[in-house]
């Protein structure tokens, strides 16, 4: 039985604690509201291609241990190979960056910044069990073709894993060392 004495201590107990942890620094980060910058070398969970340099000699098919990536590549009027078609698995993909290190131009294929690449719905599963390939019967929203691969820009940059060039241009790795109390976050958010 509760006793008058004691009325109101597990109240003041949770404000002690309450109080005491708003001078110190955050521990986690509310994903995905906040997200940390990552290291400029990450192997993201994208692959972009450079339709432009790329040759079409096909080494990025080749080094692929899990045969996620797809090339057909025929000749042209011109005698040169050219790729009519680049296909990744990205559910097959386990971004061990091969495809990149064997590139002969070293410029036509990058994994991306980016470290999410989930999908809230999967549309086909057919053919799993009937597929002579590892991608047949596979996620479609896994799989990336031309010109989805090709796509470049804020939402999905290029990381700089084995491009020292690029990892110079992308803003410094943050830690959770690196976070904030909750009245400096505060004053931040006052002062802009």
């Amino acid at each position: 039985m509760p006793s008058v004495k004691n009325f109101g201590e597990g109240l003041v107990r949770g404000l002690q604690t309450t109080v005491k942890h708003l001078g110190r620094k955050w521990i986690t980060v509310q994903y995905p509201e906040q997200r940390l910058t990552m290291s400029r070398r990450l192997r993201g969970t994208d692959i972009i291609w450079d339709k432009e340099s790329c040759i079409s000699c096909r080494a990025c098919e080749r080094a692929c241990p899990v045969g996620a990536i797809k090339m057909e590549v025929s000749r042209g009027e011109d005698k040169k190979l050219k790729t009519d078609d680049f296909v990744v698995d990205l559910g097959l993909c386990i971004y061990c960056g091969l495809c990149i290190e064997s590139c002969p131009t070293g410029i036509s294929i990058y994994l991306g910044y980016n470290y999410t690449g989930t999908t809230y719905r999967c549309t086909s599963f057919e053919g799993a069990k009937t597929g002579t390939t590892p991608s047949d019967g596979r996620c479609l929203e896994l799989t990336k073709s031309n010109d989805e691969l090709l796509v470049d820009d804020a939402k999905r940059p290029r990381s700089g894993y084995y491009r020292p060039d690029t990892a110079a241009k992308l803003p410094m790795q943050t830690l959770l060392i690196n976070q904030t109390t909750y009245a400096e976050d505060r004053r931040k958010k006052k002062a802009k």
